[in-house]
């Protein structure tokens, strides 16, 4: 990392049917960050046409589509590199991807794809395949959407790629449970296991279709503390907030420096065996036994 980042985790509402709505509070947001120094900035899973699977082919946009360049000129204009997630429509009879645009404000747009379908997003959407890795502003950074964060090789591909700083945009209702909790379990474990910054934000409030969002914003450090954190209560209204989190540069390169020197600086992946590691392809969940 060239030098110290401070980046932005955005809770907000966005409910299906309203996109313009939707576009509306992220550039409002993009706004706010820019004067507050904030040079990336991170909206939730499907934070521009909001999340209802078997509402997909009804909303959405292709890469091309007016929307997204009134983002790009957003990204240009404010000089953010600014994550939304969208559904993406990829054509007439194909499922869209779950996807998360990333708006540069002086390079070409970028797309994650969710690799890592939940059991009631299967089918509605289209996998993606590729981990793709990010750079700008002087960071290498990438996304993984929700239910990819359950699966830790993902985040060490990432690392491995380079990735000093990941995004966990989530649309997590609040019928999941406490979403802090949650993310405390395992997302700090993803920083530090892989020497990574690590940012995460939800959706929060009503989507217009019966679902109700938790909301939460937290960002760990690469040895899994919280650095900055927000979470509201059922007390709090729904409007949009936007977490800052101040990133170390220093911190996070004598962590992937050649010379460490000490078990404080220790970058796990640098000693792995992946000569070892085949298992890992081949082994399969058990099935359970027929009656």
């Amino acid at each position: 990392m060239l030098e110290d980042k401070r980046i932005g985790l955005v809770q907000m509402e966005a409910r299906v049917g309203e996109t313009r709505s939707n576009l509306n509070t992220i550039i409002r947001c993009a706004e706010k960050a820019s004067q507050q120094g904030i040079e990336l900035l991170c909206f939730p899973e499907s934070a521009l046409h909001g999340y209802s699977p078997a509402d997909s082919s009804e909303i959405g946009d292709s890469l091309d589509s007016p929307r997204l360049k009134e983002l790009k000129e957003c990204a240009r204009d404010y000089n953010l590199i600014l994550l939304v997630g969208m559904v993406e429509q990829i054509g007439k009879g194909q499922n869209p991807y779950l996807s998360h645009l990333v708006l540069f404000p002086d390079q070409e747009k970028a797309v994650y794809r969710k690799v890592h379908l939940g059991r009631s997003e299967q089918n509605y959407f289209t996998p993606g395949s590729q981990f793709p890795v990010f750079k700008g502003k002087g960071v290498c950074f990438a996304v993984g959407i929700c239910w990819d964060w359950h699966f830790p090789e993902m985040a060490t591909i990432y690392s491995l790629k380079g990735a000093e700083l990941l995004f966990a945009p989530h649309a997590s209702p609040v019928v999941a449970g406490d979403r802090k909790e949650i993310w405390k379990r395992y997302l700090g474990t993803r920083a530090y296991d892989n020497s990574t910054y690590l940012g995460a934000c939800n959706l929060i409030g009503p989507n217009n279709r019966g679902k109700v969002f938790s909301g939460g914003a937290l960002a760990f450090g690469p040895k899994g503390e919280i650095l900055a954190e927000s979470f509201h209560t059922p007390e709090d209204d729904y409007s949009e907030e936007i977490l800052i989190a101040d990133l170390s540069a220093p911190k996070i390169n004598a962590l992937r420096s050649a010379e460490r020197v000490s078990m404080k600086q220790t970058f796990f992946l640098a000693d792995r065996r992946k000569e070892l590691y085949g298992e890992l392809l081949e082994l399969e969940i058990p099935k359970a036994p027929k009656e």
